[in-house]
């Protein structure tokens, strides 16, 4: 997990999509969850850190164990009360946001309602009026939570993608060399890879970093490649809300329909 970049140039009016509130609410739980997760760890090493430091102390004071051997513990424990404290706000900054979103979100919905109400009752140059009012109310709304959906990106971190090949037993054969295509929004990934005579396989890339995406999933298209002539053999999509854990996650797709043809991913956040 990476610190969010600064977010300031982004302006109102450049986010062109529209806002996906159940989508935003699935990744907000899974980033919040993701990052309590290294509060947790990060808290428990502190915990550790602290006790090895009290009982090298008392030691010292036994022993007469140099001043010296006391420093780095002290450092260790300094530099992980650093990067709880960036944690805790973090966090902060996302519920933060989300909060406003959701704010957002149910001005939007009551607009929304009212404006469909006022285009049902008779036209009046008043009811006219109230219509556009409600009407840039709701555009105003929109404009909003594209833009904290956009703030809110920038606190995703990263996805550290790595190619651990593929898995076809009897499909996989030596000399056969596939094209794995991965792409999230914009960013893409191309590599290419042959199978061994000892049915090891080698790839020109094993890795790649990947920037979360609200609104994307990941698409993974894997291509034999017979000489000048191509053959597509899947096309999938793969839902990236899991990946935000402490933990790597070991990612197998099915690329063909009956599964006959995998491929082996680790994700790390």
């Amino acid at each position: 997990l990476k610190p969010p970049k600064a977010y300031n140039s982004l302006q109102k009016g450049t986010l062109i999509w529209d806002p996906k509130p159940l989508q935003v609410k699935k990744i907000f739980e899974a980033l919040k969850k993701g990052l309590n997760e290294y509060l947790q760890a990060h808290q428990a090493e502190l915990d550790f850190l602290s006790g090895r430091h009290k009982d090298t102390k008392r030691n010292s004071r036994l022993f007469l164990t140099p001043f010296l051997s006391l420093c780095s513990p002290q450092k260790q424990i300094r530099s992980v009360e650093r990067y709880i404290r960036k944690l805790e706000f973090h966090i902060s900054k996302v519920e933060e946001l989300y909060e406003a979103y959701c704010i957002q979100c149910r001005l939007r919905d009551g607009a929304t309602n009212m404006k469909q109400a006022f285009s049902l009752s008779p036209s009046t140059k008043a009811s006219r009026e109230s219509l556009l009012e409600l009407y840039r109310n709701v555009q105003e709304c929109t404009e909003d939570m594209c833009f904290i959906e956009g703030a809110l990106e920038v606190h995703l971190g990263e996805f550290h993608v790595k190619m651990k090949g593929l898995v076809g037993f009897a499909r996989l054969c030596p000399g056969d060399q596939y094209e794995v295509f991965v792409r999230l929004g914009r960013q893409k990934w191309r590599l290419r890879g042959k199978i061994e005579t000892d049915d090891s396989q080698t790839w020109d890339e094993e890795e790649k970093i990947f920037i979360p995406n609200l609104h994307e999933k990941f698409e993974i298209k894997v291509t034999e490649l017979r000489g000048l002539a191509t053959v597509l053999v899947g096309v999938v999509t793969c839902d990236s809300i899991s990946f935000f854990t402490t933990k790597p996650q070991a990612i197998v797709v099915d690329i063909t329909e009956l599964g006959t043809i995998k491929l082996r991913l680790e994700v790390l956040w």
